[in-house]
């Protein structure tokens, strides 16, 4: 079940990091003059997904 969980977790933040991306350029495409406050709130919220899936993998492979 490790290597499953481990596949699921980085499908998971690969559809969150994608839906993350879409409504960031979605964003900055409707209001170009807060494109850098998206551009950062876009970087933080990609690594805090990131650290999540990194974390699920690494339960996932150890259990």
């Amino acid at each position: 079940m490790g290597p499953i969980g481990a596949g699921l977790a980085v499908l998971g933040a690969a559809i969150g990091i994608g839906a993350l991306a879409c409504a960031a350029l979605t964003g900055m495409a409707r209001q170009p003059e807060v494109a850098g406050k998206l551009q950062t709130s876009m970087i933080i919220a990609g690594a805090l997904i990131e650290g999540v899936a990194l974390f699920a993998v690494v339960v996932c492979l150890l259990k």
